[in-house]
């Protein structure tokens, strides 16, 4: 057993919200600013500091309304959401061996609640770090460090496992062992390989031979 605890994040890396997410923030763009957007200039800051930085960088005069028209939007979607091609087997093969699982995510916790009640994956987790429980967001480490903490481990013994730039930059500045994953395709893979992280992979069951 190389990491005893294990953090990951949630879109793109344990549940596939890619096109939910994607369909979301291209129905509040056009319903809200009347204008389409390109997929990469929708989703190129998805998984950093939550989703009202999100619609700040595209609209900063008109965020509140952006994320109320984007989670009306969104929340019914999530009735079909599913777990990332593998990651049920795998979580579950971790947590049998011993491992101490969390998440940490930019999803507000009553979203991420919502995410878990279609996906039944929460009782794996032994903490859950959500958008509104820090002052501070990815690429920040401290929502890395909180999860960490809840869970009595050494961030030099700890990995966390995310999909985007954001994840990477948030292990690195934790201290922690930076695994991205390329089966959310929120972000391609030449941005991950541009962050230097500790590992890079492509199919869920890589990660237990890696961690």
């Amino acid at each position: 057993m190389r990491f005893e605890t294990v953090l990951f994040d949630l879109d793109g890396t344990v549940v596939d919200s890619g096109a939910i997410i994607l369909a979301s923030m291209r129905h509040a763009t056009l319903e809200v600013l009347g204008r389409e957007y390109s997929d990469e200039e929708l989703m190129q800051t998805v998984g950093g500091p939550g989703l009202e930085a999100q619609m700040r960088a595209l609209a900063p005069d008109h965020v509140e309304l952006l994320v109320d028209v984007y989670r009306a939007h969104n929340e019914p979607l999530h009735d079909d959401l599913q777990a990332c091609a593998g990651m049920e087997d795998v979580l579950a093969r971790l947590h049998e061996e011993g491992r101490r699982l969390g998440v940490v995510t930019a999803k507000r916790r009553a979203t991420v609640e919502l995410a878990f009640a279609t996906v039944p994956l929460s009782h794996l987790f032994e903490t859950i770090v959500g958008g509104d429980e820090t002052e501070r967001h990815k690429p920040d480490p401290q929502p890395l460090l909180l999860g960490a903490e809840r869970l009595g481990a050494d961030p030099a013994a700890t990995a966390y496992v995310g999909d985007s730039p954001f994840d990477i930059r948030a292990a690195r500045a934790a201290g922690m062992f930076a695994v991205a994953v390329t089966w959310g395709r929120i972000h391609d893979r030449s941005r991950l390989e541009a962050e230097g992280p500790d590992a890079i992979v492509d199919r869920a069951e890589e990660l237990l031979g890696l961690l």
